[in-house]
């Protein structure tokens, strides 16, 4: 199914749309479990306006639920149509513009950080937490909770509509609908790779250093009350694990452009010296970069509303760096993808997949006598 993505994927978007819509009809005519706005109960204990914090934040399901379900209804019919590869008229530009428009506001657009949080803190519930005597601090029904678990599958659906999109542009275009190739396969996107992989990997050691300086006890200027109550639950010492698990993506995010992040390393007993599946770094890439972009526009917001002073910075200016490490890391992400994807089973384009550069003693080792 992996390899035949382009064929299935934007009827399973239609389906989730169709479904989603009849979830707002539910809603709209009193159904339980609304989770925006109103029936978020995590933003509405909020002492600040829950819209600084999420574009819904103050959604009803009197409003909200009937352009759910219109947008439902339509998106499951536009999603149908790009899967047929329909491109008529006005409907060849309207088509993708509403997949793009509806991918950007699922993705991004709704989002918060709270999606973050559940990914990035899920490991550290499951490994961490139950071995530094915090388990007590931090269960698993504090984490997961309706509304969040709602933004997560709102943010993979957002993913699917940019695939849907992807996809038709490919159909549509006389692409190769399996690997995109045209007869022009040059892209700025190659050359902008490795400068984009070293911006991410700087970007979010900002916040990294935030993180690790309040668990060592330097409060960095916040509240001092603020801070000792963060101390007394654990909270600090929770944001240095999250903090650390950043810094170890950042180190990662290099094997985009080295050659451990193309053959595994000497190291790793039992696959040292093998090819490294691209999807292995692709699939994870990209989707943390669709995290963290969707959490740094909240901050971006909230530091537009409320601006920056010496005792906030370190809570909310940090994150709005995400911004760019999330466009980074994807285009870093996309640079090593097409660098590695080798050639197409489908069209035949593009040669055999071009391994890592041998560094110049790997050369002249090859070019000896009896070498094969």
């Amino acid at each position: 199914m992996r390899s035949t993505w382009y064929r299935w994927i934007g009827y399973a978007t239609a389906a989730w749309t169709f479904a989603y819509g009849l979830l707002g009809l539910y809603w709209t005519f009193g159904g339980r479990g609304f989770p925006f706005g109103v029936g978020d109960a995590e933003l509405t204990a909020e002492e600040e306006p829950p819209l600084k914090f999420n574009l819904l934040g103050e959604a009803t399901p009197e409003v909200a639920g009937p352009v759910i379900a219109a947008l439902g209804l339509v998106g499951a019919v536009v999603a149908v149509l790009m899967a047929r590869g329909y491109a008529k008229g006005p409907l060849r530009w309207l088509l993708p513009a509403f997949a793009w428009t509806v991918a950007v506001a699922l993705a991004v657009g709704i989002q918060d950080y709270r999606t973050l949080i559940v990914v990035a803190y899920s490991p550290i519930m499951l490994i961490v937490v139950p071995f530094t005597g915090l388990a007590g601090e931090f269960q698993w029904s504090d984490l997961f909770t309706v509304p969040r678990l709602n933004l997560l599958v709102c943010l993979l659906a957002g993913v699917a509509w940019a695939l849907t999109a992807v996809a038709h542009r490919r159909r549509v275009s006389g692409g190769c609908e399996a690997c995109g190739r045209t007869g022009e396969d040059s892209s700025w996107i190659d050359r902008a790779g490795r400068t984009a992989t070293w911006i991410a990997f700087f970007a979010p050691l900002l916040y990294c250093a935030t993180r690790w300086a309040w668990a060592l006890g330097f409060s960095l200027g916040i509240d001092p009350e603020f801070y000792r109550e963060g101390q007394e639950i654990g909270l600090w010492i929770a944001g240095a694990l999250l903090a650390t698990l950043g810094a170890l993506g950042a180190v990662l995010t290099l094997g985009l452009i080295q050659r451990w992040g193309e053959v595994f390393p000497r190291w790793m007993i039992g696959l040292r010296g093998k090819r490294v599946p691209p999807m292995l770094a692709v699939v994870p890439a990209v989707l943390v970069s669709v995290l963290i972009t969707s959490a740094a526009w909240m901050y971006v917001r909230v530091v537009a509303i409320d601006g920056v002073t010496l005792s906030t910075w370190p809570l909310t200016l940090p994150e709005v760096f995400w911004v760019v490490w999330g466009a980074a890391l994807f285009v870093a992400a996309i640079a090593y993808h097409r660098r590695r994807r080798g050639a197409c089973d489908v069209c035949g384009a593009g040669g055999a997949e071009a391994g890592p550069p041998l560094t110049p003693r790997a050369t002249a080792a090859s070019a000896r006598p009896g070498r094969r």
